[in-house]
Order: structure tokens, then C-alpha cells, then sequence
């Protein structure tokens, strides 16, 4: 490790942690500087994955308590979808700990990919699912494949998790939220409990280089900051532009790699 290399993870997890309070993402930003500097290894891509999971962890628990008042009256919501999303994250967290390496890293491309595509799609998505209008509640058919939904998601989200938000927003939306910030609050809560089974497991198996995850942490609370204290003045379309150039380029960096390995 060169100090050019923690510079490089704390801007990493600082931009990220602004990226997350401003419109989400921050995974596109962290998980390929860990991977870079931990190396082409398959299981230092696994490891780098971890890392970054815990680095940004403890921004979606300040979230989550910002989101406090938000949650209160949620319970109806909360209780049928975190079941889906705790076992879901625990399945998604121990296929990418105890599979073949080499089956994330040929992953990863795609994986990249389809987190930037839903980062690019989520106006068109929040529009298509109607969120943050007013639906009546959902009938016992559709919250179980919401339910369903979610497990999914909680899956995807324990294996590699950017781009999950958009997915939990749209599916609160059809269970009939309303009110855009509770949304987000209840959203903020399930992804923190699919991080948080993910953090223990990614700890349980040994798979997080804490050399690096602890200075990536206090940048990513830093700019978490930050990026709260100035999300108002940011234009969001902007960020996320920004943010899906980076996923692109990264993508179409590891379909070279792994097509040339």
C-alpha cells in the first residue's frame, strides 16, 4: 500500500458518500478503486466487493436515522418486506462469499452494467411505477409478488447491491406510497438491513481488508456530510450523468479484461 493508494479509496468514498446522499450510486465509485488496488485476483475482486460494502455501511445507518421521523406509521410496509430482505441479503451475501471467485469476477462486467443501467432508467422508472403518486393498496395477490419482488432484490443487493433503490422505490410505489419521503425512509431502512446482514457475513467469512475499509468509512461518513448539507443545491440530473459515464467506462473496462484474461 502507497499513500497514493489510500488517496485514492478516501476520494473514492468520500465522492461516493456525496454521490449516495445526493442521488445514489456511491458502489460505482468504491468497489472499482478497492478492486484496483487490491488487484486482478478473483478473490481480491471478491474481497474489494466487501470492502466496499462495509466502507459504505455505516452512511446508509446516518440515512436511516435522518429518515427517522419519515418512518414513523410505516410499520404496515416495513413488517411484510424485511423478512424478504434480511434472507434475501444473507443468500446474496453467501454466494458471493463461498461460491468460486471466478464466478463474480466474470459477473462483475454485467454486473456494473445493469447498476448503471438502472441508475440511467430511474426517471423513467419513478414515472412508469408512478412513484411518489397516490395507488390504493395492493391486494393479497400483489403484495405477496412484491414480497417476492423484494427477496430478489435483497438477493441482488448481498451479492453486488448498486441500483437497489430504485428497485425498493418502485416497489413501495405499487404498494401504494404516496409520500415520496417516507419512501425513501423505508427504503433506507431495508437497504441498511440488507447491508447490515451482508456486513456480518462479509466479517464471518473474512472476506473485508479492514486496512482499507476503516479510512474508506470515515470518508464515506465525511462525505455523507456533505453531500446532505449541499443535496439541495446540486442538480441530480448532473450527478447522475456523471456517475453513469464512470459505470459505462468501468463496464466496458472489465468486459476487455475479462475478454482478454
Amino acid at each position: 500500500m502507497t499513500l497514493e493508494n489510500y488517496v485514492l479509496l478516501c476520494v473514492a468514498a468520500l465522492l461516493a458518500g456525496i454521490v449516495n446522499a445526493v442521488a445514489g450510486g456511491g458502489t460505482l465509485l468504491t468497489f472499482p478503486a478497492v478492486a484496483l488496488v487490491l488487484g486482478p485476483t478473483a478473490a481480491a475482486t471478491v474481497m474489494a466487493n466487501a470492502t466496499s460494502t462495509v466502507a459504505l455501511f455505516p452512511g446508509s445507518l446516518a440515512a436511516m436515522w435522518g429518515y427517522r421521523r419519515e418512518l414513523a406509521g410505516t410499520r404496515a410496509w416495513i413488517v411484510p418486506l424485511i423478512g424478504p430482505s434480511l434472507v434475501g441479503g444473507a443468500i446474496g451475501t453467501w454466494l458471493v462469499a463461498q461460491r468460486d471467485p471466478q464466478e463474480f469476477q466474470v459477473l462483475v462486467p454485467w454486473l456494473i452494467l445493469l447498476a448503471t443501467s438502472l441508475f440511467l432508467l430511474q426517471p423513467t422508472i419513478t414515472r412508469w411505477t408512478g412513484i411518489g403518486k397516490p395507488h390504493e393498496a395492493p391486494s393479497r395477490r400483489l403484495l405477496i409478488g412484491i414480497m417476492s419482488f423484494q427477496f430478489l432484490i435483497a438477493v441482488y443487493g448481498g451479492y453486488f447491491g448498486a441500483g437497489i433503490g430504485i428497485l425498493m422505490l418502485s416497489a413501495l410505489a405499487l404498494m401504494g406510497f404516496s409520500d415520496i419521503h417516507r419512501m425513501n425512509g423505508v427504503k433506507t431502512l431495508l437497504a441498511s438491513g440488507i447491508n447490515g446482514v451482508s456486513v456480518a457475513l462479509f466479517i464471518w467469512f473474512d472476506k473485508v481488508n479492514w486496512t482499507l475499509a476503516v479510512p474508506m468509512i470515515v470518508s464515506a461518513i465525511i462525505g455523507g456530510f456533505l453531500g446532505a448539507s449541499v443535496a439541495r443545491r446540486l442538480n441530480k440530473n448532473h450527478v447522475r450523468y456523471g456517475v453513469v459515464v464512470i459505470g459505462l467506462l468501468l463496464s466496458g473496462y472489465y468486459f476487455v479484461k475479462t475478454m482478454t484474461a
